[in-house]
């Protein structure tokens, strides 16, 4: 069953954006673009996440927010709110809210919120993609192959397995541990100097300037994050 996604919001522009970007992503997604619309879709359509903005003609995301959770909802939601907005926020996280983002925000941010929350949701809510593109360079999990510019990209396993890590939690800063424990298992004793290498070797394989990385980006003090 495919995961369902609700986005009230009334800027058009970054409605269909949103849409867009987690339709590509695969999921179901639904937009209302007034609290009234949005309130009776959220109360009335079971959905596995909603993103809400705080400020909607009509009803607000809090009231939206509140009501969904009276009804019994565990639904995971995702407030949008103004940078000036903060006690707003704090009410939000009292009434229900599991987290917020503050406008202007990057995409790669949001999905990765998205991401977070529906992990912690349960299994199954997050769509098993298997293709993906980022400009000219294709990654399928399934079959396992790279391509750049159309032309394979020749990888090891632990390689790939590696760039399949990043991309499935691009957008987050994944830190050298969490890459040991995830990608190696920890297998032979490695060390961050080994995980270092390894992406060394990928941005050789993957990026357009290795030494200007833009896919994967090194996070000084904290590790790496893979954005696209």
């Amino acid at each position: 069953m495919e995961t369902r996604i609700l986005i009230v919001e009334d800027e058009a522009g970054l409605a269909t954006t949103l849409k867009d970007r987690l339709h590509k992503e695969g999921y179901a997604v639904s937009v209302a673009r007034d609290g009234n619309a949005g309130m009776d879709l959220a109360t009335r359509e079971p959905f596995d996440l909603l993103i809400l903005d705080l400020m909607l003609p009509g009803q607000n995301g809090l009231a939206i927010c509140e009501k969904v959770r009276q009804l019994g909802s565990n639904a995971p939601i995702l407030m949008l709110t103004a940078r000036r907005q903060t006690m707003d926020k704090v009410i939000g996280l009292q009434t229900g809210a599991d987290d917020y983002l503050t406008k202007p925000f990057k995409m790669v941010e949001l999905l990765a919120r998205v991401n977070a929350l529906l992990r912690r949701a349960g299994p199954g809510k997050i769509p098993a993609a298997t293709r993906y593109q980022f400009g000219d360079l294709q990654i399928d999990t399934r079959s396992t192959e790279v391509t750049r510019g159309g032309r394979p990209v020749p990888m090891s396993a632990k390689e790939f397995h590696l760039l399949q890590y990043f991309v499935e939690h691009r957008g987050a800063t994944l830190s050298r541990d969490e890459l040991l424990r995830e990608v190696w298992e920890y297998g032979g004793l490695p060390t961050t100097r080994t995980v270092d290498v390894h992406v060394a070797w990928l941005r050789q394989k993957i990026e357009k300037d290795p030494k200007s990385p833009q896919l994967i980006l090194t996070i000084v003090g904290l590790g790496y994050k893979f954005v696209g």
